[in-house]
Order: C-alpha cells, then structure tokens, then sequence
C-alpha cells in the first residue's frame, strides 16, 4: 500500500459529500502538517477544541494511549513528533468521504484520512466541531502497516517455493505438515487459545511474516464453539463478526448458529495456514530475562509434555478463567444434578422435571428457553440487578456506526472513542434503547425481576468493559417470565440448598431435579497465576475491566511483562485488535520497537 496526496473516492459505496465538508477537512490536516513540522505546541493546540480527545494506536506511541484537552494533545504530539516524522497528512483514498454526523451528542464534521511515519503508514479519524470546524473535537491515529513489511496479500502475495512445482520434491501439503510440527525451530509467538482472538491474531501474523503457533486443549479447531450449549447462536449480527481477511460467504444468515461458526473456524485455519496444535494446553511457563524468552510447558491429551521456548507468549483463551462454581450453603446435599452453563448441552435429559438457574445473564436466560422448550419448570434465581436488552431492535443500535459505511472503515470509526467518550455515547444509547424496550422492562419488572440500566445509566456495553458480565441479550425469554412461563425468584429467599432442592426462608422448599449454575466464570488473573506464578500475575494486575488511563486492561498493548500479550473481547474486538498487536509483536522483533514491558 502507497499514498499519494490525491484522494479517490467511490461514491457509489458510502453517502454524499459537500465541498464544504471536503475542503474544510483538507484545511484543518494542512494546518497539522504545517504546526507540526513547526514543532510548536502552541499551533498544535490551537486546532482543538478546550474539550477535545485524542486516541493514537501505536502510530505516535507505539501504544494505545488516550490523550484528553488541547494542551496535552499538543504537548504529546509534539514530544513524539521528533522520533514519528508524521508528515502528508491528507484525506484518506477511496474511504468513506467527510460528512457531517452527530457523534456522543455533538454535531461534527467526520473524515478518514491517511499519512505517514518514519517506519510505516497510518489511517486517521477526524471529527471537527460543526460549528467551529477549525478545531477538532476528536482525532485518531492509527499505524496500519511497517513499510517493508506489508502484508502478502493481493499484488504482494507469496510465491516462494512452498507454492510451485517442485518436481521431485516436497509439495506445499508435505510442506505444511512438516512446518506444524516444529521440529527444527521454535515458534516466535505461542497463542494459547484457538477462539475468534487467537485465530485473528495467527492469520494476522503470519500475513506480515513472523511465526507464530496456536495451541487450544479442545480436540477440534472450533470447538470452543462446538461444544457449546446445543442451540446456542451469536446474539450480533453476522456482518459485524467478520474474521480478518476472509469474510463469511454473503448467504450466511444473520445469526450464526454455534455449529456453522465452528465449521469456519475449523476452515480459517487452514484456508489462512494457522499452525495449530488441537488437544493440546498451556499449563506452565517461565521467562528467561537474560535470553529474553519463554519455557512454555504444553500437555497433549495422552499426558506427554513438550517444553516450546517462544519470545511471546499470548493469551487468546477468554477474557475469563475457568467456570465459577461457588460453594453456596448446602450445595453439596443436593441430590439432583449440577451443572454450570459452560457444561449444560440441553434439556433432553431432565424433561418434564424441574430447575433452578442460578443467575440471569444471557447464558442463564438462554438455558432457562432451552430447559422450558423441553416441558421443564425451570426459575431463574436472580442475585443481582440485570441490564436486559432487546436484541432487535435495541442491540443493533451499537452497531450504528457501521450504517452506510464499509466495516473497514466502520472499524476504524468504532476505536476512535476514548472512555469520556464511550461514556457519553453509550448513555444516550441506552436511553434510547430503554425507551424502544420500555414494555419489556416493565413486564419484567412487574414479575419482580430487579432491572438496571448499568453502570453510570451506560448499559450492557459499558458492563462488557467494566466485569464482562450483568446483562442479557433478549431473544425471546424475557417475554417468557413476563408470561409467568419461567419464573423468577431472588436468590434472597434461599436459606440453604437441601436434596431436594432450595430451602427458603420462609421454611417453604422450592423442588428442583437440576440446578444450573449461571454463575460466570474466574477472573483471566487467576488463570495467569496458576499458569505463570503469583510474582508474574502481581506484576502484571488486573487483565480487562477499565485501566486508570480509560483503556482496558493490560489488552492488545504490552503489559508490565515482557513478552506477554493479552487478546480477547466480541469479533469485532478480534478483528480489529489483533492487527496492532501483530505490528507491535513485529516491530519487536524487527528492532523497530525495544523490547521490554509498558
């Protein structure tokens, strides 16, 4: 990819433009092209607004760093100018053309643009005030490829000789074989985890050329998925959870069912020639400072063990640990089943009985549909308040960003807001989901469900952030409990659990054949610890949830550890982040970036 100062625009793929609109974005870049060749803060500062953002993914930080008012966006870009050499910054090529939009409340003038560092080539975006359109509100910068080390895709695919003739010799199949089983190397990257996050991050990878080795316990690519609950599927739409490079075939329907997103899974890793070792798991590793790499223990399900000794080590395994089974009181002279959501398949075998779900996020609710279509009485016993959303029509509001404009370009908008931000827009989002959902909440209310807007009245999104938990997405069972079909108790009137089910305090039992535990999963720390040792967890804290600078934490940006990687999240999450993960991971290895911790 090269950028030339001419932009081309395909008109017939995203909304029109004004001149207006054109001209006043292209002014605002000249003048950032020409304050911060000056160097001055000053002329820097003076193109934002008081109250104004800026989030840079690696292009001039080589991190992912939020950076708020105009005098510290100055301060910074002109710190780092002297190393980045960021210069030509004009409207982005063929991407969707500046337009004016309402962002987090705010009227803007919104614009991709595109320039260049010293080591490689950036996209931006740019939301100038509408009403003071020479300042900016927003601005990201993003680093999208190391100049000489593009992708091989397209014109720059790869023609070595894995994929000619070689008469005589070993063919690429032969050729493959031999290379996953590293016997005469040792991986640069280990990703432990074979789901959306480690997929993307190996396709990305072995696209700019560094070797890199997923290894996942389960015993089929895919099966993270597989073996889920039997009629489970994605609760987003299918446009949105795209895998890097290769998209799911247009016919697709709009919700995925568990098994086809398998399937693809099982397709990607050889369609993109993802080194990947199934049954196989991480269960212990060591970092040598001195040689600056890993000893990574992986078990295979006959017991052997191999020791790999990568410089990376990444997690792709979930942004949580394994099932949380509390000890409630009793628990154990409970003489039915047990099982937590993570386990449950479906109802077949308890049908016509009963059962209590310990919990009401999505995958207790979506348990509790399954266990009622199979004739079971089954109540869900709610611990806490829940944020419960529609997911059509309200769910897909988060995804509005993406209306009218290609997902590349989507994906760029969506990572241009830093917390201030994704604050704001997702409280005006969730009143407007609460308004298109108010029947529905009041039924459910009305059945005594304890509801809640969220955090900071923020919603499901900003609980995704903050705990990956506390919501559900309705595909139909809220309407259910507002019918009294499955029911809901709080788990307040549970004395103790007995054989036969829930004692309440009333001295009343709630009879139960099964009791599924909703109760979440361990936190990803708790998995590092076993895996790596308490020093390497404390040292590198809290993993997800919001970091004290608004990002998450500890994810897709070095941690306090060196060599070790966190990755995680939705698709869209996957898909967009494991691109600067990738870079960073190369730019390490290609002595672009030091080495070392954040």
């Amino acid at each position: 990819m090269s950028f030339t100062k001419q932009p081309v625009v395909d008109k017939g793929s995203v909304q029109s433009e004004s001149t207006s609109e054109r001209a006043l974005a292209e002014q605002w870049l000249d003048k950032l092209n020409v304050a911060l060749h000056s160097g001055s803060q000053s002329s820097v500062a003076a193109l934002f607004a008081h109250e104004s953002h800026w989030r840079d993914l690696l292009a001039f930080t080589w991190s992912i760093t939020p950076t708020p008012g105009a005098a510290a966006i100055a301060a910074l870009m002109v710190a780092k100018q002297g190393d980045t050499k960021a210069c030509g910054f004009t409207l982005a090529e063929g991407r969707t053309p500046p337009r004016r939009v309402t962002r987090a409340g705010i009227n803007v003038i919104e614009a991709l643009f595109q320039f260049e560092t010293g080591v490689g080539r950036c996209f931006g975006v740019l939301r100038l005030l509408a009403d003071d359109p020479a300042r900016a509100f927003q601005i990201m910068t993003s680093l999208h490829e190391l100049k000489g080390f593009e992708e091989k895709i397209g014109k720059q695919r790869p023609t070595g000789a894995a994929y000619s003739r070689n008469f005589g010799g070993t063919n690429w199949k032969d050729q493959r074989t031999a290379g996953q089983e590293y016997n005469d190397r040792e991986p640069t990257v280990l990703i432990a985890g074979g789901g959306q996050a480690g997929l993307s991050l190996a396709a990305t990878l072995g696209l700019i050329g560094v070797d890199a080795l997923v290894v996942d316990k389960l015993p089929r690519v895919g099966d993270c998925w597989r073996t889920r609950y039997h009629s489970l599927a994605l609760h987003n739409n299918t446009e949105f959870n795209h895998l890097p490079y290769l998209p799911y075939p247009p016919n697709w329907p709009t919700y995925l069912p568990k098994d086809m997103l398998a399937d693809w899974f099982e397709a990607y890793a050889w369609a993109m020639e993802i080194n990947f070792w199934t049954s196989t798991e991480l269960v212990k590793g060591d970092y040598d400072a001195t040689a600056g790499r890993w000893s990574a223990t992986v078990r295979k399900a006959d017991g052997s063990e191999r020791t790999l000794h990568p410089k990376h080590l990444v997690f792709a395994n979930g942004l949580v640990g394994a099932p949380s089974k509390p000890d409630f009181p009793g628990l154990q002279d409970f003489t039915g089943d047990v099982v937590h959501t993570a386990e449950f398949t479906n109802g077949a075998k308890w049908r016509g009985k009963k059962a209590l779900i310990l919990g009401t996020g999505t995958s207790a609710h979506d348990v509790a549909h399954d266990l009622y279509a199979y004739d079971i009485d089954a109540t869900l016993v709610q611990r806490g308040p829940t944020t419960v959303v529609s997911i059509n029509p309200s769910a897909k509001l988060i995804y509005g960003i993406y209306e009218g404009v290609p997902l590349d370009d989507g994906d760029l908008l969506a990572s241009t807001n830093t917390l201030p931000v994704v604050r704001k827009n997702l409280q005006l989002l969730t009143a407007r989901m609460v308004e298109q959902d108010r029947k529905m909440i009041d039924g459910l209310i009305a059945r005594g469900f304890k509801w809640s807007m969220g955090d900071d009245n923020a919603g499901h999104q900003m609980l995704i952030r903050r705990r990956y938990g506390g919501y559900f997405l309705d595909g139909g069972c809220a309407q259910l409990i507002i019918d009294g079909k499955i029911g809901i108790m709080p788990f307040d009137q549970i004395d103790r659990f007995v054989a036969n089910g829930a004692l309440l305090k009333d001295g009343k039992v709630k009879p139960a054949d099964l009791i599924v535990l909703g109760t979440g999963f361990v936190k990803q720390e708790v998995m590092v610890e076993k895996m790596l040792g308490e020093a390497i967890a404390r040292k590198v804290g809290p993993i997800w949830g919001v970091a004290p600078d608004g990002e998450m934490n500890n994810m897709w940006r070095r941690t306090p550890h060196e060599g070790l990687w966190f990755v995680g999240g939705s698709f869209s999450n996957c898909r967009t982040y494991s691109r600067y993960v990738a870079m960073q991971i190369k730019a390490i290895e290609e002595g672009i970036l030091p080495g070392g911790a954040s």
